[in-house]
């Protein structure tokens, strides 16, 4: 049903009111239509620079995403040891304290050894209770040096893990300063890397996009129907242009296409317009120009929530752990992102 309701926005069949709900849905996502004239995304833009640099900046960042998915699943795994240590030192705390009294107690009088307690029944009856007794208590102290001796192996056991995350945590931090130095050599190499950057602090939260058990983005293809165009994309796209739609941004989008380097033809970048009516060939000014800001910081201000990539826009790109840097394209306003705001993503 969603999907006729899409395609009859599409076609332009639903009343103004219907197209302006901001339901979360497929429709949502492309219920605005470029004005006759307008144009659609220029098919030969491969998000801008060389399929090597593509490459290599693709690569870093998702590098660097699988780096901090490892590192926090590693973190969370330390917190779960130190809870596990704590308890054990707990118990052994306690079980040192019985042991001790036991200890004292037979130090203070002197151990009474078995025969003496037996030799000192009056009767048969007292015999047998004493015989009894004897049992419980043996079994008592063999079963406290059982639990402590235990919780001294849990704790010694849960210090050791704990320190291999901790090596693990480095070799991860590690990992994500070399993705960060690779993807900056790339850009140097390209001839950009100085900063800049649009952010707003005061942006929208999207809802989180579905993560592995252990945290990490779950690998994806191009299996949903992409409601901007024929084409497909990854279920991570069409939730990150449903959270767009949600909190306001409801110009244009336009996400697969079929031919060209880049995640397009992957189902994994979409192109959003920043003018009403589509893709215009000028750099966007004045209300564009805010409104193509406005989403920059957005996507980048819930890039842990939707998997981004990298977010272009208007000469710009920004990468995790890198920041906005200088991206330099060539051409018209659409390959150096000037007339659209561009997200990869994982």
């Amino acid at each position: 049903m969603r999907w006729i309701l899409a395609m009859i926005a599409l076609l332009g069949g639903l009343p103004p009111a219907a197209a302006d709900r901001p339901v979360r849905g497929v429709a949502e996502v492309a219920v605005t239509r470029p004005a006759a004239g307008a144009r659609e995304p220029d098919r030969a833009d491969d998000e801008g620079g060389t399929r090597t640099l593509r490459t290599a900046l693709e690569q870093a960042a998702k590098a660097h995403l699988d780096a901090q998915a490892r590192l926090e699943a590693s973190r969370k795994r330390q917190s779960e040891l130190a809870l596990r240590l704590k308890r054990a030192e707990t118990d052994i705390a306690a079980l040192t304290a019985r042991v001790g009294v036991v200890a004292r107690e037979a130090y203070r009088r002197g151990r009474i050894t078995g025969p003496m307690l037996l030799l000192a029944a009056r009767d048969r009856a007292e015999f047998l209770r004493r015989t009894a007794g004897l049992e419980t208590i043996a079994a008592l102290d063999d079963a406290r040096l059982r639990d402590l001796r235990a919780a001294r192996a849990e704790a010694r056991r849960a210090r050791a893990a704990i320190d291999d995350e901790v090596r693990e945590q480095a070799r991860q931090v590690e990992i994500q300063a070399a993705r960060r130095r690779d993807a900056e050599r790339a850009l140097a190499a390209a001839g950009g890397g100085a900063p800049g950057g649009f952010v707003d602090a005061d942006s929208p939260a999207a809802e989180p996009a579905p993560r592995t058990a252990g945290g990490a983005w779950p690998d994806e293809s191009c299996t949903v129907a992409d409601p901007t165009t024929r084409g497909c994309v990854t279920p991570r796209t069409l939730h990150a242009m449903r959270q767009a739609r949600a909190d306001g941004f409801r110009r244009f989008v336009s996400c697969y296409r079929p031919s060209g380097g880049g995640e397009h033809p992957r189902g994994r970048a979409c192109d959003f317009a920043a003018a009403r009516d589509g893709f215009e060939d000028v750099n966007a000014s004045g209300d564009d120009r805010e409104y193509g800001d406005r989403l920059a910081a957005y996507l980048v201000h819930n890039a842990d929530e939707l998997g981004v990539l990298y977010v272009i826009w208007y000469r710009q790109i920004w990468m995790p752990g890198n920041g906005w840097r200088s991206y330099s394209g060539r051409g018209s306003p659409s390959a150096t992102h000037t007339n659209h705001v561009h997200l990869s993503l994982y």
